[in-house]
């Protein structure tokens, strides 16, 4: 029900009419499509079977199809692929599958599989904590726009087996051996997050609950039913991670215990249940929205802060160390839409003002700027805008 109420409010609030300001001009619309288009013909390359891969940027840096990166387009950007893409595409991951249910992070395309984050030589420990689940919401929005059961069905076994092999704890929220740390959600793959993970848990949740439906749909009550337990044990066990003094969540129980705008942000646009915590979270956002707030890109951390550990060496204020990303703009807008609809306007404007100035980059900073073309920096806040017109 609180799921249902959440985006009832949503579609009054964001639903455009002549009286009220919108999230972002017409004009400004039209170019961040026109962009998204223009992204995903510029990320192709062809693998040596002849799949169409999409990589995470048009510069030839990220030269493979990433499983995450793939997630997140096909979720904002679905009317920009044809089905035979992108059902080729989740072929070619699920190909990769490892013996112990281990989905890749990327997959090259001369064929090798890739598991961990990092170079293929020089892996940052074990994979990422979050690739099962973007592989089942990737098989979702696919099944859900096509009406394929069949092939959901066919591939129902390798999804089990993915989540199955994702690591979690008593509690039900996906974890990190502090003894044994290894990258956690990818988009914070170079930071040494340990214990009991917020965004990861999030993504569990949210692919828990995606798995339910399907099996609902194809009449497997028992699975169903094993998933939907799954997903109510993080409900249950999620204020593991809150911080009453802040009214926020930390982004990890032990190692980097730090307070994560990203992963409340997205709490807050998956309508993950919060109960009051949601009104504490805007409120947070909407307080401290400039230290963590530029040229309407997100920062993982409100400034000064910086991660607690590293995986690898990452600068201050670089990458995802202190770094403002695209990624995240259309979470937070959202998650401050109903309260606040005039940051969420700023946001828009602002973001999309620094992408036509300067190009969409992967991330930047002052006087910084990382890897212009990156897909789904234009992908996941058209995602954003879509959902809220």
């Amino acid at each position: 029900m609180e799921r249902l109420r959440h985006w009832l409010c949503m579609l009054l609030l964001l639903s455009c009419t002549k009286a009220e300001k919108k999230m972002v001009s017409d004009d400004n619309l039209h170019w961040l499509q026109s962009e998204a288009r223009r992204q995903l013909l510029g990320c192709r390359i062809e693998a040596t079977d002849g799949t169409t891969l999409f990589t995470p940027d048009g510069e030839g840096h990220y030269a493979a199809l990433w499983t995450r990166d793939l997630a997140y387009m096909v979720e904002n950007g679905f009317d920009l692929f044809t089905l035979m893409e992108i059902k080729k595409a989740i072929l070619y991951l699920l190909a990769g599958q490892r013996s112990d249910g281990c989905i890749p992070d990327r997959r090259q395309a001369d064929g090798l599989a890739v598991y961990s984050a990092g170079p293929a030589n020089h892996p940052l420990g074990d994979p990422p904590t979050d690739n099962s689940q973007f592989m089942v919401k990737l098989m979702a929005d696919y099944v859900d726009r096509s009406g394929d059961m069949d092939f959901f069905i066919a591939h129902s076994a390798a999804l089990i087996r993915a989540m199955d092999y994702t690591p979690r704890s008593s509690r039900g929220l996906v974890h990190i051996d502090p003894l044994h740390p290894h990258s956690p959600y990818g988009f914070t793959d170079t930071i040494q997050k340990t214990g009991e993970l917020l965004f990861s848990s999030l993504l569990y949740w949210e692919a828990s609950q995606r798995l339910a439906t399907l099996f609902d749909k194809c009449r497997n009550p028992e699975n169903a039913q094993t998933f939907r337990s799954r997903a109510r044990l993080i409900e249950q066990h999620a204020d593991a991670l809150w911080d009453e003094a802040s009214g926020m969540f930390f982004a990890a129980s032990q190692d980097c215990r730090q307070i994560d705008i990203w992963g409340n942000a997205y709490a807050v646009y998956i309508a993950f249940p919060l109960g009051d915590k949601k009104t504490r979270i805007v409120r947070y956002l909407a307080d401290h929205f400039d230290r963590y707030v530029y040229s309407g890109q997100i920062r993982h951390l409100p400034e000064p802060e910086v991660w607690e550990k590293t995986l690898i060496p990452v600068k201050a204020g670089a990458y995802q160390n202190g770094a403002y990303w695209g990624t995240a703009s259309g979470w937070v807008a959202v998650a401050l839409a109903e309260q606040h609809p005039q940051l969420s306007q700023r946001i828009f404007e602002e973001m999309i003002e620094d992408y036509r100035t300067h190009g969409p980059h992967e991330c930047c900073n002052r006087g910084y700027r990382q890897l212009n073309n990156y897909v789904v920096s234009v992908l996941n806040p058209l995602g954003a805008l879509r959902r809220g017109r």
